[in-house]
């Protein structure tokens, strides 16, 4: 059963990803006006490609057990993955365009770990931004994945 509500996470979790986009890409600056609001992106610079970017942040995703495991993850990247546990990546991100409006989406999705008294579990997980815990789940029976939305 918790590999199935397992499989159909990635599942879930990867058309959401995919889905996003289409339509005709404008300008980032296109419909701006000259106003102090507009001028004064807090923390936005202007990169090579004429996107606009925020504030860059250290984000680590962990996974916490003992044994291996698989773990989808969106970060810097996207990956699904076999690794030892525990399990820790680190990325620095910096918002860009539309993401500095809406968020930017960091999820780590933990596979099955075996626990002390021998039975499968979800392995636990979080995810810290420039040093602070913003997420954390201790994983066992329930196996939620943890996500957050990066500003």
């Amino acid at each position: 059963m918790s590999r199935t509500l397992t499989a159909t996470a990635f599942v879930l979790t990867a058309a959401l990803l995919t889905g996003c986009g289409g339509g005709e890409e404008k300008p980032a600056d296109a419909g701006k006006g000259d106003t102090p609001a507009a001028q004064e992106s807090a923390g936005a610079k202007e990169t090579g490609g004429g996107v606009e970017e925020g504030a860059s942040h250290e984000v680590t995703i962990k996974v916490e057990g003992t044994g291996r495991s698989n773990v989808m993850y969106t970060l810097d990247d996207s990956g699904f993955k076999e690794v030892d546990l525990p399990w820790t990546k680190t990325a620095t991100i910096a918002p860009r365009g539309a993401e500095r409006e809406v968020g930017r989406l960091v999820i780590v999705t933990p596979g099955n770990t075996t626990a002390a008294d021998g039975k499968l579990v979800a392995a636990g997980c979080s995810i810290t931004v420039d040093g602070k815990t913003v997420v954390e789940n201790e994983g066992g029976a329930t196996g939620k994945p943890c996500s957050y939305k990066l500003k």
